[in-house]
């Protein structure tokens, strides 16, 4: 049994060469080796007018440009190299044969062993190859490149773009190396701060390992490490279009058969294959990384040279001959920098080459001060720290703010990068913003402190009036400021001291700001028309000391609530209160709030016309009887009629609220059902006691209520509890009631003037109670609910 493969997709370039008419190496299925071989180096020196480099520091080349290169072989090399330079002037435009010098390697003299070249004008890319001594290597290397110039460009601008990306893995590499070998333990601030400034794309997961595993996790899969640098590719730029444009597109495509990659390995990928298209029995090329410092260029090979037919040419890249392109440095922050700070680190972004490579050089920083007086200090880059630090010390004394420019040299050319703010300790004294005068407790607040040099705070201190110091946390804002976050739960009201630490400075700054209880937060002030008091809606209403609407003042009465609303009726003390002002609330502890009225219409208003009651089923044994029209019996529904204030009609959807004295319980009576309209000006209702619950009792009172507007209370009834009388029994001139709920009487008398009445004790709970005797079958009774109210009790005696 077998199966057919689906057969792999061509890669791009390969199918570009192949429609170019070249001969087309298969597609190979596993990954290129990693460039880990070291090869052969070079020496090589540019120079521009009267500035000589070393190739390290020299990001580009230009037309004119004088350069010398020698191999650097070991003195017992044995394979003899020649030495070849090819300038290239695009894709499409064949080189003239003179772009094209050798030299001989082994030779003694340095004519013979060393090119000598100059930039001609028109040329784009510039190519060394280092060719295994065989006779007509010359000319095949000629032919090659004449040939086939946009192989070569397209290699040529690969490798360099390789070569720049490779730069920064190194020095990934090399300090997460060099921090495991110091200091393992700080790899978990380091190596984020390493990422981010030279590209790198980190696994977070490793810094959760242990220490001694974070270094080889975050060294894992080195190759794909490196993410696009849009700075190094623009450094790449030829005629044929934008930098690595078909390896980039490559890397990040399914259609190559390769997967996802990194822009590393996809340029490795394509140079790969660009110089399988145009190898010959004679000759293989190996592609090189070359990795720079001072004037030396070291290759790196992915594949071991071979000596024998094909013999391999090694092929480096030049630096891009085009216009310069410096860094486009941003800086990292817009905040001011102290520049007191021990380690002052200039925030840069934009261009991680600057971490890796020589380029960047004689970097400085220029202060200039208010008063004229300019400071250079030279400055050194710190992958680790995320941009530039200061290399020399900065003049004692310096105080105020100062701004900063980031200059030096991008290879032969000088650039300017991005300016900063510093500012150093100066005299002043802080201060918190009116709006943060007073804290409230119980509860976090965010304070704004104004005051000098406040990007040099170091530190700030709480110390709330008899409570604790503590360190509480602070961001800069802006130039001037800090925002400070104060803990206040669980501390009591009064002074709270504040103490600023700056840099430099052994004494520290105070501020000191009062602490409140949380304060009366008023929402609403309503005044409906025509009225001498007003409704407050709000919280902690409570602590309101009084109410001042114009010239009159207003008195708080006591506080309701509902749910998480306080509701506050505050009446005036005089005239009639004006309509359309603010009202001034002053608290108990001298806060001052001012709230917008608001007018309402007039609140309706009724009075009561008549009352009646309607006893369901007549008691059982002996009945209580009052002429007191204002008393309603518990087993009772009363039924009363109420007339509209003048000049006021009533509404179907009005309804009556009925609560005892306290404002414990509450009922209302909704319209229409309830509450029925006799006219527009009588409403009549129906209350059933039993829904003010079994405990309410003594005075009952109403208010109309429309909406959400509510009229005042009026006096409706006296709520009373009855016991249950069965049987008076006497004997010997001793009497006793007997029946339950015997503890809701109050007294007990034998004449209707009270004289000798017996008392009931309170909590009684039997079932029988001593009376006197009754006169003519009749006692006099009082309840507890109502002790000024007379009952007499029939005892059919």
């Amino acid at each position: 049994m077998f199966r057919v493969l689906p057969r792999p997709a061509r890669p791009l370039i390969a199918l570009a060469l192949a429609g170019a008419g070249l001969s087309v190496a298969a597609p190979v299925a596993a990954d290129p080796a990693p460039f880990d071989l070291p090869g052969p180096a070079l020496r090589i020196m540019v120079t521009r007018g009267d500035r000589t480099l070393p190739i390290a520091e020299v990001p580009n080349l230009a037309a004119g440009d004088r350069l010398t290169i020698d191999a650097d072989l070991p003195k017992d090399q044995r394979a003899h190299y020649l030495l070849f330079s090819a300038f290239l002037s695009g894709a499409t435009n064949p080189p003239p044969k003179d772009w094209v010098q050798s030299a001989e390697t082994w030779k003694d003299k340095d004519k013979d062993r060393r090119l000598t070249l100059t930039v001609p004008k028109g040329a784009r890319q510039m190519a060394l190859f280092l060719v295994p001594q065989t006779g007509g290597a010359s000319g095949t290397i000629v032919d090659a490149v004449r040939d086939r110039p946009g192989e070569f460009v397209r290699a040529v601008q690969d490798l360099n773009q390789a070569s720049l990306d490779r730069s920064r893995l190194n020095a990934f590499v090399a300090a997460i190396r060099a921090q495991e070998n110091s200091h393992p333990e700080f790899l978990r601030t380091i190596a984020p701060a390493l990422a981010g400034s030279l590209a790198i794309k980190m696994n977070p997961d490793c810094l959760a390992r242990v220490i001694e595993l974070q270094a080889a996790c975050l060294l894992e899969n080195r190759d794909a490490l490196v993410l696009a640098d849009i700075h190094s590719s623009s450094m790449t730029d030829t005629l044929i279009g934008a930098p690595t444009d078909l390896a980039l597109q490559l890397s990040y495509t399914r259609e190559a058969g390769l997967g996802y990659y990194s822009p590393y390995i996809g340029v490795i990928r394509d140079i790969a294959r660009v110089f399988g298209a145009f190898g010959n029995p004679q000759f293989g090329y190996l592609p090189t990384l070359a990795t720079r410092e001072g004037d030396r260029l070291s290759l790196l090979l992915n594949a071991a040279p071979s000596f024998a037919k094909p013999k391999s040419v090694l092929v480096a890249a030049m630096p891009a001959i085009d216009a310069g392109s410096p860094p486009r440095l941003r800086a990292g922050t817009d905040q001011p920098l102290c520049g007191a700070r021990p380690g002052l680190v200039l925030p840069v972004e934009g261009a991680p080459l600057i971490y890796s490579t020589a380029f960047a050089r004689d970097m400085a920083v220029t202060l200039s001060q208010a008063n004229g007086q300019r400071i250079e200090v030279p400055v050194r880059p710190r992958a680790d720290r995320g941009g530039y630090i200061l290399a020399g010390a900065l003049p004692a004394g310096l105080s105020g703010k100062a701004t900063a420019r980031l200059h030096g040299q991008w290879g032969f050319e000088s650039f300017e990068g991005p300016g900063f703010t510093l500012q150093f300790p100066a005299a002043g004294e802080w201060r918190a913003s009116a709006a943060d005068q007073s804290l409230v407790v119980g509860r976090d607040n965010v304070v704004e402190l104004t005051g000098p040099a406040a990007a040099c705070v170091t530190g700030v201190t709480m110390r709330p009036g008899g409570g604790a110091a503590q360190s509480v946390a602070f961001t800069p804002r802006g130039a001037d400021g800090v925002n400070i976050t104060l803990p206040m739960k669980g501390l009591r009201a009064g002074p709270v001291t504040l103490e600023v630490q700056q840099m430099g400075s052994d004494t520290p700054q105070t501020v000191t700001l009062r602490a409140f209880a949380p304060a009366s937060r008023v929402d609403t002030v309503t005044l409906a028309a025509g009225d001498r008091l007003v409704t407050l809606t709000g919280q902690r209403l409570d602590a309101i000391a009084g109410i001042d609407i114009g010239d009159v003042h207003l008195s708080p009465a006591t506080v309701s609530r509902n749910g998480d609303t306080d509701r506050l009726v505050a009446t005036a003390v005089g005239d009639r209160l004006p309509e359309g002002s603010q009202a001034r609330v002053r608290l108990d502890d001298g806060r001052m709030l001012t709230v917008p009225v608001t007018a309402a219409p007039a609140r309706p208003t009724a009075t009561l016309v008549s009352r009646s009651l309607t006893v369901a089923n007549a008691p059982k044994g002996l009945a209580l009887a009052t002429r007191d029209d204002n008393v309603l019996p518990d087993d009772a529904t009363l039924t009363f009629a109420l007339r509209a204030s003048e000049g006021q009609r009533l509404t179907p959807a009005d309804a009556v609220e009925v609560t005892t004295a306290d404002g414990g319980t509450s009922v209302t009576l909704e319209g229409g059902r309830d509450v029925r309209l006799s006219s527009p000006e009588i409403a009549v209702a129906v209350l059933d006691p039993a829904r003010l619950g079994s405990a309410a009792a003594g005075p009952l009172r109403f208010r109309l209520v429309r909406g959400a507007i509510k009229g005042d209370w009026a006096p409706l009834a006296t709520l009373v509890r009855l016991p249950r009388i069965a049987v008076l029994r006497c004997a010997a001139d001793v009497c006793q009631l007997e029946g339950r709920d015997l503890f809701l009487i109050d007294r007990v008398a034998a004449t209707p003037d009270m004289t000798g009445a017996a008392p009931v004790p309170a909590g009684y709970t039997a079932a029988r109670l001593a009376v006197p005797a009754p006169k003519a079958g009749v006692l006099y009774v009082t309840l507890r609910d109502a002790p000024t109210v007379p009952f007499t009790l029939a005892t059919a005696q």
